[in-house]
């Protein structure tokens, strides 16, 4: 049952003029998420005072958004912008962990 999942999910669009609605779904949701947890992690890494780095992260939170948003709607396959939504959160999320 789950390779049929599979499969329905590597199948390219028919037309590639439409997005389809799965990637901007995850294109919209995906990308806000990957870039609060991109930017939250920026805030721990950057060596200044945590009230400087958060308004660094604020500042560039909205075009970290933009550019994961186009991103991940411009995959190939709904497969693909899954793994592009998934793989960076579940990594920023580790590296989040292990910071805090």
């Amino acid at each position: 049952m789950i390779i049929k999942y599979i499969k329905i999910l590597q199948e390219p669009e028919i037309n590639g003029k439409k997005i389809g609605l799965f990637r901007a779904i995850v294109s919209i949701f995906g990308g806000l998420l990957v870039a609060y947890l991109g930017m939250t992690l920026l805030a721990f890494i950057i060596p200044l005072t945590m009230k400087e780095s958060a308004i660094i992260s604020i500042m560039f939170n909205t075009f970290a958004w933009a550019c994961t948003l186009t991103w991940i709607a411009l995959s190939y396959t709904k497969l693909g912008a899954l793994a592009r939504f998934l793989i960076p959160t579940i990594i920023f999320s580790i590296a989040l962990y292990i910071l805090y």
